[in-house]
């Protein structure tokens, strides 16, 4: 300590620079160790699977909280900067850039080099390198105006007026160009910002679109989309195992909002090795009567994971037509019901006492067990991950059932938990499908992810404002949602196929399917 305090200054100015620096230096650490933090929490989540039920709003809370440290570390060090002093025994560490994206274009400035040396004044200088600092920076969107000429040619012999035929526009009688179209789309359906809010964001860039002008392109997009929509939705009824779900959605209505729904079904045959694309359709509907999985699901026989809805039981009705949907049962919506009695965090913000059931606890963590060993099977073929079900899942699951059952007549059928392990235990068979069936998924969570960005936009758009824009927001969801789900920037292609769709032959429409789209921009690319 004493050698450390030997090189510290004497003058106050000095003094207080070398505090500066030293609190910069303390914030940066600070910074560094809940980014390793961080790091390692979600290393031990893509190894291991989520810890609870809250372990991803935790890693959202924690990256918050990064950014936090990270911007005071950032002030801190800009204030040292304007305060340097050469403090000996301390050397900074020198920065380290990240490597920006090569196809990024670059704008090379040159600072003016002397013209004469600073040592000796001589001007014979001679290059000998040159030292290379990246910034990255941006430009705000440019607004232009594309200007469709059409020249007019007579004749000389007969004097016939000849002129090329009008080009296609993305919708009838539009003044908006494809790219703005499916910007505004992108920002209403992917990002949650309501028309009002992407005028005035507008009008401040100088550009007025009133709310009643975009939602009229808002309205003849999805007229003109819809094409794609049913190509979309025949793909998923192809499927032989669908995911499907629902979530509400706030309807306005005179005087008040009542509640809609918006269902969706999903394709995705990644988890047993399929090569089909992913794909996801959306329905809307008034209600949650059981009229309406019905009526999505009226020409498909295959399997259908979901929860426990009483709206799916006549679809798996033996002497059905086309034929008995398999029900799946989802293991995540069983393990939901028992870590909520096991969660400590949530009991004490909803004022609870803060204690756990050990019975449901110990429950959490047999189902962990099994979440694991399910983890490790992914994107293997059906016969694979059937082989392994048998051989390691499987004695897992007996344990567990045989052990829900001793447990259980010890309980009350009031008890919370008793409850929560009756959910399973009545439905045992629905459970345990998945041990004899491949394709079968644990839990109904690809259908959940897909209503995720509902939930979040319920917050900004407060409400849908009528059942037609129910209908709207369901044509355009799952076009956004297909696209991302096949690693698709949506506004891109929808850019594309808004520019093509109406120059396109009928029996080409495939064509512009975001998977068939992906690999044709692919191959363009190689070709250029």
């Amino acid at each position: 300590m004493t050698g450390v305090a030997d090189h510290l200054p004497d003058d106050a100015d000095a003094l207080k620079a070398a505090l500066i620096e030293a609190r910069a230096k303390l914030s940066g650490a600070q910074a560094l160790i809940e980014h390793l933090q961080l790091v390692i929490a979600k290393m031990r989540r893509d190894k291991f699977g989520p810890r609870s039920e809250k372990s991803q709003r935790l890693l959202d809370q924690l990256e918050l909280q990064l950014e936090e440290l990270a911007a005071a570390a950032g002030e801190d060090e800009a204030k040292t900067e304007t305060k340097s002093v050469e403090v000996r025994g301390f050397t900074r560490r020198q920065a380290t850039r990240r490597n920006f994206p090569p196809d990024l274009p670059r704008r090379r400035v040159v600072h003016a080099a002397p013209a004469t040396c600073p040592c000796c004044g001589g001007s014979n200088l001679s290059k000998i390198g040159e030292d290379v600092t990246e910034t990255l920076d941006v430009v705000p969107r440019q607004w232009f105006v594309t200007e469709h000429v059409r020249e007019k040619f007579s004749c000389r012999s007969c004097e016939t007026i000849t002129q090329p035929p009008a080009p296609f526009h993305a919708i009838a009688r539009g003044f908006a160009g494809p790219s703005l179209l499916a910007m505004i789309l992108v920002e209403k359906y992917a990002n949650h910002q309501p028309l009002n809010r992407q005028s005035e964001q507008y009008a401040r860039e100088g550009i007025e679109l009133s709310v009643s002008t975009m939602a009229d392109h808002v309205g003849a997009c999805a007229a003109t989309l819809m094409p794609l929509h049913e190509l979309i939705k025949a793909h998923v009824f192809a499927a032989e195992r669908l995911h499907g779900d629902d979530t509400t959605v706030p309807v306005l209505a005179k005087g008040k909002c009542r509640t809609g729904r918006i269902w969706t079904y999903v394709r995705d045959d990644r988890p047993f090795g399929g090569r089909a694309p992913p794909a996801a359709v959306f329905f809307y509907s008034a209600d949650r009567t059981a009229i309406h999985p019905k009526q999505h699901l009226a020409g498909y026989a295959g399997i259908l994971q979901a929860d426990a809805y009483a709206g799916f039981n006549a679809l798996y009705d033996a002497n059905r037509k086309p034929g008995p949907i398999t029900e799946a049962g989802c293991w995540a919506h069983a393990r939901r019901k028992l870590f909520e009695l096991a969660d400590i965090a949530s009991k004490a913000r909803k004022g609870k006492p803060a204690t756990i059931s050990p019975i449901a606890f110990e429950a959490v963590q047999k189902f962990d067990l099994i979440f694991a060993l399910e983890r490790s099977i992914n994107g293997s073929s059906p016969e694979q991950r059937l082989a392994a079900r048998r051989k390691d899942i499987a004695p897992q699951v007996d344990d567990l059932i045989a052990w829900m059952k001793r447990e259980r007549g010890k309980l009350s059928r009031h008890n919370e938990v008793a409850k929560a392990f009756d959910y399973m235990l009545k439905r045992i068979e629905v459970f345990t499908r998945f041990l004899d069936d491949g394709r079968i998924c644990l839990s109904n969570n690809a259908a959940e992810r897909e209503l995720r960005g509902i939930a979040l936009g319920r917050k900004s758009w407060l409400f849908a404002g009528s059942d037609r824009g129910g209908d709207r927001a369901a044509v355009m969801l799952t076009l956004i949602q297909t696209a991302k789900l096949n690693d698709i920037d949506p506004q891109a292609w929808l850019a594309d196929v808004l520019a093509r769709i109406n120059d396109l032959n009928i029996h080409r429409l495939d064509d512009l399917l975001p998977w068939n789209w992906a690999a044709e921009t692919e191959r363009r690319k190689v070709a250029a």
